[in-house]
């Protein structure tokens, strides 16, 4: 992976070294486990270590980074409660979202849905497990988008930076999965049947957090 030098951006410098280290962390190029010290982070970034030391306790507000005796920041390692727990939310607002989608999505709409389920079928395919993750969060957020529900979107993105997360980590054994999923979900969204959207939704979120679980389960 090219390495990418912070500053050239208009966001200030803290929230452009936040931004990259949250995506270095959800995208696996930091796995769990890896210490981050300030020194290492500087150098990688090409900055000062002051928006790295900033930039860290966001990170560990955000539950990406544990502070350990005698090692510092160290990448999270998710755990069976926090995961069952967060996909309990996710089950909630992606039932709703995939409702309110059924009941809005214009062919336009379930285009763009199709688009991306096939996307994530190819990128699979190739084994590109980044662009699979990056793509489930992408179809997600596009049917939030579509139910054009303003709550599920201010909610949302919390939520999906740690489903992204934890989808990367487990993405190799859960991608196949997944987009055979997603194009029942998509087809439930197209007919117009808020019912089966949800139904579908609620299938989906059952089938990941097993996934999800069984993954950290096989991992200790």
């Amino acid at each position: 992976m090219e390495s990418q030098t912070i500053g050239s951006a208009h966001l200030g410098l803290r929230d452009q070294v936040l931004a990259e280290l949250r995506r270095r962390i959800v995208d696996g190029d930091y796995p769990p486990g890896e210490r981050l010290t300030e020194d290492r982070l500087a150098a990688d970034f090409g900055v000062s270590r002051n928006p790295v030391r900033e930039a860290l306790r966001v990170v560990e507000a955000d539950g990406l980074v544990t502070m350990a005796p005698r090692r510092g920041a160290v990448v999270a390692t998710p755990d069976p409660k926090a995961v069952a727990d967060l996909f309990a939310v996710r089950a909630g607002l992606e039932a709703v979202a995939a409702r309110l989608a059924a009941e809005r999505a214009t062919p336009q709409d379930v285009t763009r849905l199709r688009d991306l389920v096939d996307a994530a079928r190819r990128a699979t395919d190739a084994a590109d497990f980044s662009r699979v993750a990056e793509l489930n969060s992408d179809l997600h957020m596009s049917i939030i988008d579509i139910s054009g529900n303003r709550w599920l979107s201010t909610i949302s993105a919390a939520v999906y930076l740690h489903v992204h997360w934890i989808f990367r980590i487990t993405a190799s054994h859960r991608a196949p999965h997944s987009w055979s999923e997603h194009t029942h979900l998509v087809d439930a969204i197209a007919s117009g049947d808020g019912d089966a959207a949800e139904a579908a939704a609620h299938a989906h979120v059952a089938a990941a957090t097993a996934a999800a679980l069984e993954n950290l389960a096989a991992a200790d």
